[in-house]
């Protein structure tokens, strides 16, 4: 007798998924020829439970109906840029990661005499609010310029304004502290427009702009690339090109920072970088 086997998904539930996921690749062409944003090598699994979101938000029952409509209305391509990328984050995200960089990467970096630092896909900002905070807390924010970039305009005013609700404020606290500050994270902000805005100090050496790591180049030589929690949405073609872009990017035994979740490892530039906090998925140009 053979043994029995767990049922699969009914032929038409699985037709209507391969449906979803063509429409999906269609759809992702248009924005390419459209408003040349590229998200073809996105990782189709992990748009399927935001474009689902975007067809509710937008009212539309078929993908190809919100096609048209990302086609023809501007002002939904801009709202879309949300369901497109990952826009959840946290200052001072991972604790050990921060306290990492502050233990063991920043006395490496006070050698030179000036730094510059790229965080990719700064999302809301949160990343690099939280490293100015570290770098001014270690003296060497004043001789630090930090790059931080996105493809969507409305994530980077949000991030250039360094403004956050109240409510998160306890829970960047305590990550804060964990990360091994120095003071008090209300050393750093006021209270303001119903939240805390961040020092206008430390923004004085950040500088936002747009970039796409699926179709932008290097812009610039820097010391360290902090880019955490964005190559798991990409399929290894485009996380090869990425990270082939920080290889670039990064001076001679440069610093690469990945989230807890991501890895050089087997992909196409793993030779170029050794384990310098392999636990904390920090890496230095080999």
């Amino acid at each position: 007798m053979s043994p029995l086997r767990e049922p699969g998904p009914a032929p038409a539930a699985l037709q209507d998924e391969q449906l979803f996921d063509l429409e999906i690749r269609l759809l992702l062409e248009a924005v390419y020829q459209r408003w040349q944003h590229d998200f073809r090598d996105y990782a189709v699994s992990s748009l399927r439970r935001r474009m689902r979101q975007a067809m509710t938000h937008f009212g539309c029952e078929r993908l190809s109906q919100l096609q048209g409509r990302v086609l023809h209305e501007p002002e939904v391509f801009a709202q879309m840029l949300q369901f497109f990328t990952v826009q959840v984050s946290e200052m001072f995200r991972d604790p050990s990661y921060f306290r990492a960089l502050r233990e063991q990467v920043l006395p490496v970096l006070r050698t030179y005499p000036s730094l510059k630092i790229w965080v990719a896909g700064c999302s809301h900002g949160e990343e690099v609010w939280s490293l100015a905070i570290l770098l001014a807390e270690e003296g060497l924010l004043a001789r630090t310029i930090l790059y931080a970039t996105d493809i969507n305009a409305s994530a980077l005013q949000r991030a250039e304004s360094g403004i956050y609700p109240l409510d998160r404020v306890a829970g960047f606290s305590r990550n804060y502290l964990a990360a091994g500050g120095r003071g008090s994270l209300s050393d750093h902000y006021t209270s303001a427009y119903g939240g805390v805005a961040f020092d206008r100090r430390l923004k004085q050496q950040i500088v936002f702009a747009d970039h796409s790591l699926a179709t932008d180049s290097v812009f610039s030589e820097v010391h360290f690339v902090s880019c955490r929690n964005v190559l798991i949405y990409f399929n290894r073609a485009l996380q090869d090109r990425a990270l082939g872009l920080f290889n670039e990017a990064l001076v001679r035994r440069g610093f690469l920072g990945l989230g807890l979740r991501e890895t050089v490892q087997f992909s196409g530039h793993a030779a170029d970088f050794e384990a310098f906090v392999p636990d904390q998925r920090i890496y230095r140009k080999a």
